[in-house]
């Protein structure tokens, strides 16, 4: 259970943004949105390798 406490004199904005950045931090949605549908081991890999790939080329790019 995500808790935030509210300090004195701050904005209800200020106490939202960081129950969004705490909850997204936790990965429940991230989980929700993978259980939603089986995927394939195979198609699991696959998707793995491609965003290894994706990282490797923006790494290459930046020590250009």
């Amino acid at each position: 259970m995500i808790v935030i406490s509210v300090k004195e004199n701050e904005s209800i904005d200020k106490a939202l943004k960081r129950f969004k950045k705490k909850f997204e931090k936790t990965g429940v949605l991230r989980e929700l949105r993978s259980r939603t549908a089986y995927e394939k081991p195979s198609v699991r890999d696959r998707n793995v390798r491609l965003r290894a790939i994706y990282r490797q080329t923006l790494q290459t790019e930046e020590v250009k």
